[in-house]
């Protein structure tokens, strides 16, 4: 078997960025794209700093999480270990790069020249790939020199003709490349020889960049978690930062799709107990169909948008554009021809579609906020709270103040009871486990959310009902305002990036090795 692997030695990096500047001109990446960097950390206090130097990129992971949640199978994985991209496949959703936690994945809809607007180098002109335009681009470990080398007959890692351009450019012989299969290559041969560590283990996505960082023979000792930093000092580009993939677009997907999957399944069920409400399963249908418009919209390459539907096997992108189908179809024919039991099927796959969006949250590696325990029970109680809001809402407007309203209200009540105690379960689990330390200030902000006076307001407003007209409206609209506040800022704030961290700084020069840091970070 062949496992193609990278060793960085940090104690032979010196930050140079040559590997950087190689990769660029090798790949013809565009401006402030860089598939391989160099980031530089320090840790410890005065007078005991440690620094290192730590190249990263993408780590062509044993369990990829881009190739999970990819809905257009352009995303693959070669039996070599080296993940790739199909420009002509993919869609340009993002989802793979919101999946990433090395930051390792862009994605260029125009490409800014290094000098400025209108002041394009020849260069720039001449090399630009028009097929990674609006499409996700990484690094690909050269696989061409490292294919056309074995055709060859030449060794990569061994021949540079056949070895990734970034490691023959290493001025200090930092990085080395090899089968990490093979016992005799070199590349087992450090890893024997030298205590090592991959960066973000505790995600399981074994990743193939293995960071050597003191010499002697590796006992397996089990390396002690690097330290959170809640606000470090100079190490603002390690830290996490605001993803920037999935904008107000993204969100109003989970929005607005929430809330009519929510509607449409209050509308149905109250229909068993008292006369149906078409208009509402009418207006539940367009929230759905809107997010999913505004989905569209965001995508690089939308008139792609049929190679979604690629991926059922393993992306949760995949299943919430299957799931739509059949929810459309019973829906539309439940609204037209105004039966219950069309209706009550549509309802099923409306909770199916609430539930796969939970889960392409879940799915995200790359996003802690969003890859916490417990954000897909969160995503259906809010869908389904916003969804009983608004039927509230669309009752009390239609003047059924009778049986309708009696069961949407106390319904409301119970859901809203429900949301705050498993928001709080959420955050609890978020702070135990720890996530970016803006991701807790964004969410802890207390305006319009799901913090507990805002609740408190919607659950006093139902209880005073009976005795006022229009609160349950009211109530309702609330209740609706906060869930679609929440999730808001869930996508478009809170969803702050892994960022970098080093469990280990290197034993540089004579010195010894010491505890490393994770930048950005907190518990509380």
């Amino acid at each position: 078997m062949t496992r193609w692997a990278i060793t960085a030695d940090l104690n032979r990096c010196v930050g140079c960025q040559t590997c950087t500047s190689s990769c660029k001109q090798a790949n013809a990446t565009a401006p402030g794209v860089q598939w391989r960097k160099v980031v530089d950390f320090e840790a410890g206090e005065y007078p005991d700093v440690r620094r290192a130097f730590v190249p990263v990129g993408c780590m062509h992971c044993d369990e990829p999480p881009c190739l999970d949640v990819c809905p257009s199978t352009a995303t693959c994985k070669r039996e070599d270990g080296i993940v790739t991209i199909d420009y002509d496949v993919c869609i340009g959703c993002s989802y793979c790069a919101v999946a990433c936690p090395y930051q390792a994945r862009f994605r260029v809809d125009t490409p800014n020249e290094a000098y400025g607007t209108h002041c394009s180098m020849n260069h720039e002109t001449v090399r630009e790939n028009w097929d990674r335009r609006a499409v996700a681009q990484k690094c690909t470990l050269c696989f061409q020199r490292i294919d056309a080398g074995i055709a060859k007959g030449l060794t990569p890692g061994v021949d540079p003709e056949a070895t990734p351009a970034c490691v023959n450019s290493c001025i200090a012989g930092a990085l080395q490349f090899g089968n990490a299969d093979d016992p005799e290559s070199n590349v087992s041969k450090l890893l024997r020889e030298n205590h090592h560590q991959v960066m973000h283990e505790e995600l399981g996505t074994g990743p193939g960049i293995h960071y050597l960082w003191e010499r002697g023979e590796d006992d397996n000792a089990p390396v002690e978690k690097a330290e959170m930093v809640k606000d470090p000092v100079g190490l603002s580009k390690l830290s996490p930062v605001l993803q920037s993939h999935w904008d107000w677009r993204a969100a109003a997907n989970f929005m607005a799709g929430g809330a009519g999957t929510g509607l449409l399944t209050a509308s149905v069920l109250a229909g068993l107990f008292a006369p149906s409400i078409w208009l509402a399963v009418f207006i539940a249908l367009v929230l759905v169909g809107g997010g999913l418009f505004c989905v569209w919209l965001e995508i690089g390459r939308p008139w792609r948008f049929l190679n979604v539907y690629k991926h059922g096997r393993r992306s949760w992108m995949s299943r919430e554009a299957m799931v739509a189908i059949p929810l459309f179809g019973l829906g539309g024919a439940a609204w037209l021809l105004s039966s219950q039991v069309l209706g009550m099927m549509a309802a099923v796959f409306a909770l199916i579609f609430l539930y796969c969006q939970g889960r392409i949250l879940f799915a995200a590696k790359g996003i802690p906020a969003w890859r916490q325990n417990g954000i897909v029970l969160l995503i259906i109680a809010t869908g389904l709270t916003e969804g009983v809001g608004l039927f509230a809402v669309i009752v009390t407007l239609a003047g059924q103040y009778g049986q309708v309203l009696g069961l949407a209200t106390p319904t409301l009540l119970l859901l809203v009871a429900a949301r705050f105690m498993i928001w709080r379960k959420y955050r609890g689990s978020l702070g135990e486990v720890g996530a970016p330390t803006e991701t807790f200030r964004v969410l802890d902000r207390g305006h319009l959310n799901l913090s507990a006076p805002g609740q408190i307001l919607i659950a006093a407003l139902i209880i005073a009902s009976p005795w006022i007209a229009g609160l349950p409206a009211l109530a309702g609209l609330l209740a609706f305002a906060t869930g679609w506040a929440f999730k808001f800022t869930l996508i478009t704030k809170a969803a702050y990036t892994q960022g970098y961290a080093i469990d280990r700084m290197p034993a540089r020069g004579a010195g010894t090795s010491a505890p490393g840091i994770k930048p950005g970070w907190t518990t509380s």
